[in-house]
């Protein structure tokens, strides 16, 4: 491409300058490592890191990960390295990369989201945001997710908030009934955007062993069938929370699907489950973003973040005379 046509990709989210919008999603990229033999890494806007606990997990028994026609199932139990290796061992990579840091955590209950936050906010000089995961069980409340009830996401983002200086976005959970309560009592409780969104609770059967596909039966579903609920979500939260930033995902495998969660009202995107397949998707993607801001005649691409228009009550159609 001339670099004279090459349009200005440039975003913020909650003030954050970012080069272009496009990230890899948690869960998806480890801690970034394993992808540096891939491609140069500073290319990417930022990276979210694979969640991090206050403890080392193991994660769930296998089998825990299944292909779907237009995605995957995995119930990988958030296996991680602990808050305590991944500031020693884990961060000092991320660090050198020049890219923004997005460090995903949780707790296995409050006091443990809180714990989490609070050690990683040893992290702040190289940490641009924490990323909270609300899709855990919580216990106390017979093991409905945190992210799923307005008043309990909001009492633990705003205790969470209380412990560090980063900026915290919230990632939250598709299987919500009420995603715009959600993100509106997050953002109360002190949240600098909100992440959407989290894989879809699914399953697979094995008809011939006559068994569940996953060991613990349920999954999350990712990857291009949870596109359109992804859309729909980020839609739905920037219509009726215009000023609170978005970061999209959901099935992001293009450059188009990624112009789709910006004009929805994204400010960012993160690619998942494409990583598994094709390592260098994200530079595929940003490279197809950029052509394609140049044949719709996109100069600046901050300025088309949730440009959606209604369409019309009455079709503006012209009769054709017979």
């Amino acid at each position: 491409m001339n670099a004279a046509a090459r349009p200005d990709l440039s975003v913020s989210f909650a003030g954050m300058a970012m080069p272009h919008p496009v990230m890899v999603a948690s869960g998806c990229f480890a801690y970034g490592e394993p992808f540096a033999p891939f491609f140069d890494l500073s290319k990417l806007a930022g990276i979210a890191t694979k969640g991090i606990s206050p403890e080392p997990r193991a994660g769930n028994p296998a089998p825990r990960i299944w292909e779907t026609p237009a995605g995957m199932l995995n119930s990988i139990g958030l296996e991680n390295v602990g808050v305590e290796a991944f500031l020693r061992d884990k961060l000092p990579f991320l660090a050198d990369l020049g890219v923004r840091v997005w460090v995903n955590f949780f707790g296995e209950d409050f006091d443990g989201y809180v714990a989490c936050a609070r050690a990683l906010d040893r992290g702040r000089a190289h940490i641009d945001v924490l990323e909270m995961n609300v899709s855990c069980p919580n216990i106390e409340k017979g093991g409905i997710e945190f992210g799923m009830v307005p008043e309990v996401a909001h009492d633990l983002v705003r205790a969470c908030c209380a412990q560090t200086a980063i900026p915290i976005v919230v990632k939250l959970s598709p299987n919500a009934s009420d995603n715009v309560a959600i993100a509106d009592a997050v953002r109360a409780a002190g949240a600098a955007g909100v992440s959407l969104v989290n894989t879809i609770t699914g399953m697979a059967v094995d008809v011939r062993r006559r068994r569940p596909r996953l060991a613990t039966t349920y999954g999350g579903l990712s990857g291009p069938a949870i596109k359109p609920v992804a859309l729909r979500i980020v839609h739905q939260v920037h219509r009726a929370l215009p000023d609170l930033p978005i970061c999209g995902m959901g099935g992001i495998r293009s450059g188009e699907d990624a112009l789709e969660f910006l004009m929805a009202g994204a400010s960012c995107v993160q690619i998942g489950t494409a990583n598994f397949a094709e390592p260098t998707v994200a530079l595929r993607v940003l490279d197809e973003l950029s052509a394609l801001c140049v044949d719709l005649g996109i100069d600046r691409l901050a300025e088309v973040v949730g440009c959606l228009e209604p369409w019309p009550p009455e079709p503006p159609w012209e009769e054709t005379p017979p």
